[in-house]
């Protein structure tokens, strides 16, 4: 890896972990999961797949239920009394039977958020980082190795916790709700990669053509993360399950992980 990388960005790694603790607490809650285990799927990680992790240039995560351990268009909803409705349009999305697109397009008609009630979401529920994400990240950025969000998720839930970690924001693809000038919703922006099926595989090409890079690792729980697989942007799929278990997301990720501690003991395991 690249020396001058490695020495820049461990310092400022570290600190951002330590901030990222005290604004958002790493506290495990008590969740569902499908199985406590996966039923089937790769568990054991192969050599060549221990190979593409510590050589890839950069690391695209997903954020709800795997970045973070709360799934914060349903808690919004909730927040907004409204939890119940949504919590089953994100399951058909997540699970890959409705169109991403309209199905957040639904979400969101039931939510209707304020920019005040968004706000005051942010206020009383702060992030519930996965443990072991602010040490991988400060790992990854001493290796040289980029960090990026990927999220079906909102950008004004997702930017406080990018910036905690010292995530640039030009690294986080996620959707953006809009306001009208008395702050009631209006819509969404379309235009955002992740508003739409495909919309991580399309992200991950971007940052591809962006930056120079060959080979980009994407880490996540459901089939749109996935999809950046299957379509050939990502070089690799990490499946991770430490939140909820999805049996076909298991049964066809390269590597299928429960504790993102998997993932650092790796990346420090000698070549």
């Amino acid at each position: 890896m690249r020396a001058n990388v490695l020495a820049n960005n461990r310092p400022q790694a570290a600190v951002a972990a330590s901030r990222c603790s005290a604004r958002f607490p790493l506290t495990r809650r008590v969740v569902m999961r499908t199985a406590t285990q996966p039923v089937s799927g790769a568990t054991e990680v192969k050599p060549e797949v221990a190979h593409l992790l510590r050589s890839a240039e950069a690391v695209c995560f997903d954020v709800d239920s795997t970045f973070c351990e709360d799934e914060s268009i349903d808690e919004l909803a909730a927040y907004l009394g409204v939890g119940e409705q949504v919590a089953a349009l994100t399951a058909k999305a997540m699970g890959g039977s409705v169109e991403f697109k309209e199905a957040l397009r639904s979400r969101l008609g039931v939510m209707q958020p304020t920019r005040e009630a968004v706000e005051a979401f942010l206020r009383d529920h702060p992030h519930r980082v996965t443990p072991g994400i602010p040490d991988l990240v400060a790992l990854l950025r001493s290796r040289g190795q980029e960090v990026f969000l990927v999220s079906g998720g909102f950008r004004q839930i997702i930017h406080p916790l990018a910036e905690s970690l010292g995530i640039p924001l030009s690294h986080v693809f996620a959707n953006t709700i809009l306001f009208d000038s008395e702050g009631r919703y209006a819509g969404f922006d379309e235009s955002e990669f992740t508003c739409r099926s495909g919309g991580k595989p399309a992200a991950i090409r971007h940052i591809k053509d962006k930056y120079g890079y060959e080979n980009v690792v994407m880490v996540g729980d459901g089939a749109t993360d996935m999809e950046a697989r299957l379509e050939g942007a990502a070089c690799l799929f990490v499946g991770y399950g430490g939140v909820v278990v999805r049996k076909n997301i298991a049964e066809k990720a390269d590597w299928y992980i429960m504790d993102i501690q998997q993932l650092t003991d790796v990346l420090k395991q000698q070549h």
